[in-house]
């Protein structure tokens, strides 16, 4: 049943958890695990902050989607987007048409506080990292067709606010087998 299975692609705010929950998932799906913004340093031999640097947002997000269509492509993959890259209308479709997405959600405080430390985010070194997570987390709330499966548009989306990766990732395999079946949109 497992082969079976599309695709699972992990969208949702820097913060949520879509790296640690889709490496847990690939694991209990039996699947290769992709992170995009990992996937974009391997190609490029640079990090997402010198990218950033050198290129700005603009060209970031343009390795970005590059990156998305070829990923989404694979087959039987797990895959963990950037939190920006539900952005751009050629990534949802890209992530739309192949695959199961699932949001992970986080609110404000628990993004702000799993992403304290990390100087690998350069949209976050700035002086107010918080007003600039609001700001991305009220922005990026936008309708992206998820067959089904966990939609922030209308409400219905994985809260990982309360840690547990395991039982969330435990969630989204039920969820989707079930979605699969025809048994629920989840």
């Amino acid at each position: 049943m497992v082969e079976e299975l599309p695709s699972v692609f992990l969208v949702g705010p820097m913060g949520a958890g879509k790296t640690t929950i889709g490496r847990l998932l690939a694991k209990q799906l039996g699947r290769a695990f992709v992170d995009s913004d990992w996937y974009i340093e391997s190609q490029t031999g640079a990090d997402i902050a010198w990218i950033f640097a050198k290129e700005g947002e603009a060209g970031f997000r343009e390795r970005e989607t590059r990156a998305i269509d070829e990923l989404t492509q694979k087959k039987q993959i797990v895959l963990a987007t950037g939190g920006g890259a539900v952005m751009c209308a050629d990534n949802r479709e890209f992530l739309q048409q192949r695959g199961i997405v699932v949001y992970l959600n986080a609110p404000v405080d628990v993004q702000m506080a799993r992403t304290a430390k990390d100087k690998s985010r350069p949209l976050l070194q700035q002086p107010n990292p918080r007003k600039i997570l609001q700001e991305l987390y009220s922005a990026r709330v936008i309708p992206i067709s998820t067959g089904g499966a966990y939609n922030p548009a209308y409400g219905s989306y994985l809260s990982t606010a309360y840690g547990q990766p395991t039982l969330a990732a435990a969630r989204i395999v039920f969820c989707v087998y079930l979605y699969c079946e025809g048994l629920t949109n989840v």
